[in-house]
């Protein structure tokens, strides 16, 4: 589908706020498991004209887990219910391909596009964490493996999307058919790690395959998402490290024969805004303010994949060997510690903010000219928005920077579609028989 190439926006949701201590600014509302906040935000953003709401989700908890994460609905269970109670935004979720199976996701991802008339997106994860094993009757995968269950997963999955032709359920009555099964295909795969006959129990999903987001940066993960994915999520500290993750990824997806524009790439941006430059500095501030070092340290730990614990904080981060847990994200830290000569502490003050994402201050003109930099400069085709506290968090960045966007011809001012695929200027797939 060829139209102007404009800002993709998603919001990536998470109930307690993206800053470790968003929870406790006082026009904060939390939490996850808050339904009306979810649908109240949702609905703002899509008052706004985004193109997705995201969820994130893991299979643990702890009591020193992020307040956003620590208690959360199930996200299928949860895009059920804003699917009812939103019309046009994107709908997306995590699932895993370790920790799942390909014909329950391939049926529920299905489902959820029936839903919401053409708006699921399934975020694929492979599952970093090694502690979530203790929650499943098997050991956690070694990294390159997690990968390459994935590839064949998300081969079965899309599949079983296939089964049905669209107008393979006829229901014609005078002849007694329901189904024409000329129309119905049998995936009956049979792989390294999977073995599924299918068909799946569900007609075609309205966009044809759901959309699929990948969110892994290493080797394996950009190779994955070369192949399968029309959205990339990815973490980007600098324009010159997003311009190196843009290119990349765009060069992987012309050697797997797709053409590059069919892949969006959106970067977690974390906006913290204010009238002046000395007022959203003193917001993110006021937020630091309240994060002690033992509520960031942890998230830090989980993912430089170390214990952190024998070194002082004060000190400059030790040089350690790259986890098997969140490789890039480590990669990333790492990075950023030694650029910008950041103690332990410092660090961690910075991944108890975004975890690693793009954090920018300042007046809503300096931060849509930062996304317009990114935009332009090739760096990005669209931001994964993380307010740091809901809902006035991204209150501020609809009322104040999107119309700035939109002033400047860089994102829409009405949906052009209904359907997630045709927000992302997407075409619906062909039906590919097994």
């Amino acid at each position: 589908m060829t139209r102007k190439r404009e800002i993709h926006l998603g919001l990536f949701l998470q109930g307690a706020g993206h800053h470790v201590s968003g929870w406790r600014h006082p026009h904060a509302e939390a939490g996850s498991e808050n339904f009306d906040l979810l649908r109240r935000v949702s609905q703002i953003a899509e008052a706004a004209k985004f193109d997705m709401v995201f969820l994130a989700d893991g299979l643990t908890s702890g009591i020193d887990a992020h307040p956003s994460t620590i208690a959360r609905f199930e996200p299928l269970t949860l895009l059920s219910a804003l699917a009812v109670v939103t019309d046009k935004i994107g709908l997306a979720a995590t699932a895993s391909t370790t920790y799942g199976e390909p014909y329950h996701t391939a049926r529920a991802f299905a489902s959820i596009d029936h839903l919401s008339h053409g708006r699921a997106a399934w975020n694929v994860v492979t599952t970093s964490y090694a502690r979530t094993a203790n929650n499943f009757s098997k050991a956690h995968p070694e990294h390159d493996e997690r990968y390459a269950v994935a590839e064949e997963f998300v081969d079965v999955v899309r599949g079983l999307w296939d089964s049905w032709d669209d107008d393979a359920f006829v229901k014609d009555k005078q002849s007694g058919v329901y189904a024409d099964p000329a129309k119905l295909h049998v995936l009956d795969h049979k792989g390294k790690y999977f073995s599924v006959k299918g068909p799946l129990n569900i007609p075609r999903a309205p966009q044809g395959h759901p959309i699929l987001i990948q969110a892994g940066s290493s080797g394996p993960g950009q190779d994955l998402a070369a192949r399968t994915a029309d959205v990339v999520f990815t973490a980007q500290q600098s324009l010159e490290e997003a311009q190196a993750f843009y290119k990349s990824v765009k060069e992987r997806v012309a050697r797997f024969g797709r053409q590059p524009d069919e892949v969006a790439i959106m970067p977690g941006f974390l906006p913290v805004i204010g009238r002046t430059a000395r007022e959203a500095e003193d917001k993110l501030a006021e937020l630091d303010k309240w994060t002690d070092i033992k509520s960031a340290m942890p998230l830090l730990e989980e993912r430089i994949g170390h214990s952190l614990a024998d070194y002082d904080v004060d000190g400059p981060l030790p040089d350690l060997p790259i986890s098997d847990q969140l490789r890039s994200r480590a990669e990333l830290l790492t990075a950023l510690a030694r650029r910008e000569n950041l103690t332990i502490r410092q660090l961690a003050l910075r991944v108890a903010a975004g975890r690693g994402h793009h954090i920018v201050l300042g007046t809503p003109v300096e931060i849509a000219d930062r996304m317009q930099q990114w935009f332009e400069s090739r760096a990005a085709d669209g931001f994964n928005v993380m307010p740091p506290f809901f809902p006035e968090g991204l209150e501020d960045f609809t009322q104040m920077v999107v119309p700035i966007l939109q002033e400047r011809g860089l994102f829409r001012t009405q949906y052009d579609g209904s359907t997630l695929r045709e927000h992302l200027g997407l075409a619906r797939p062909a039906l590919i028989s097994p």
